[in-house]
């Protein structure tokens, strides 16, 4: 069966502006003309794509045909960049462009070095989406995203995984938080009731932290903070709002935070995963991201790591 590439590429701007109305003004024609070429496109594949929400939402169906309208466009534009430059022809071709997710503690720490190699990548176009570490595979499945930064070593169907390391995080607070709530009198009773700093409610660091330390003698749950910037996460520890697990990368090491228990310390593994397809975009932006965790000090041998397809 084969996809009009109009209606992908219809497709694709309406799940990427979130309604019909935006997508229409996007591709310069009107709304009516975006919901006749939808409608032959779910006529086409025999079942529906969209669940019709604010903003439009994709159904199982349609986030197959999503990451293939995504292929589809990445893969034209480097074939459309490569015959430019085989005929010697210097031919009007857009960037390609890609979409990764990758979670705010990296973006915040080591990802920097990627974003000076793409500054350097005049034709890839490249949006990254904030999200969690633990569910960012989500968004590959979808086809939201083209690759992530994950804690899930398991390919993605269609995807491919490597190790970029691991990022460490030790519990820490303030000299002034510690005289207030850890005075050591009582450290498991004091470490129960002293407030935490998280990141969101997503972020389950510190509780578990906690959990492994007061186990369930005491059941009363503590003040909890949510600070949701890695850095001004950072701050909030500095300024004694609670204690907080700390990235080693991101310890200002000028006194400021000390650690509470050499042995409250976490260590999160992280992969990049990608599509599994001979894209050259993909390839260049995979050899950034692994690089700059190489550079940051990752130490991706410290995890085995088994290959595995689906």
């Amino acid at each position: 069966m084969d996809f009009p590439v109009e209606q992908l590429h219809t497709f694709k701007m309406v799940l990427d502006a979130g309604t019909l109305e935006s997508a229409a003004r996007e591709l310069n024609i009107t709304a009516s003309a975006v919901s006749q070429r939808l409608k032959a496109l779910e006529k086409q594949v025999g079942s529906v794509l969209f669940i019709r929400s604010r903003p439009i939402r994709a159904t199982p169906s349609g986030d197959v045909l999503l990451r293939l309208a995504r292929e589809t466009e990445l893969l034209a534009a480097e074939a459309r960049r490569q015959l430019g430059m085989e005929h010697g022809k210097p031919l009007s071709v857009g960037p390609s462009r890609v979409s990764i997710a990758v979670n705010a503690d990296s973006l915040a720490s080591w990802f920097a070095p990627v974003f000076h190699g793409l500054a350097k990548e005049d034709h890839i176009a490249c949006e990254i989406l904030r999200h969690d570490e633990a569910h960012s595979t989500e968004l590959l499945r979808s086809g939201q995203v083209m690759g992530a930064v994950t804690t899930n070593s398991r390919p993605v169907q269609g995807c491919s995984s490597v190790p970029l390391g691991v990022m460490t995080y030790r519990a820490m607070a303030s000299a002034d938080f510690i005289d207030k709530w850890l005075p050591g009198i009582d450290p498991v009773a004091e470490f129960a009731a002293a407030p935490m700093v998280n990141f969101d409610r997503n972020d389950d660091l510190q509780l578990a932290t906690r959990r492994s330390v007061v186990g369930s003698a005491h059941t009363h749950p503590p003040v909890e903070h949510f600070v949701p910037d890695s850095r001004q996460y950072v701050e909030a520890v500095i300024a004694s709002m609670g204690w907080g697990m700390i990235l080693d990368i991101q310890d200002p090491q000028d006194g400021s935070l000390i650690p509470l228990d050499p042995a409250r310390v976490r260590q999160i593994a992280l992969y990049w995963q990608r599509w599994r397809i001979p894209s050259s975009t993909l390839d260049a932006l995979s050899n950034l991201v692994t690089g700059a965790a190489k550079a940051a000090g990752l130490n991706p041998e410290r995890h085995e790591h088994k290959k595995s397809t689906e």
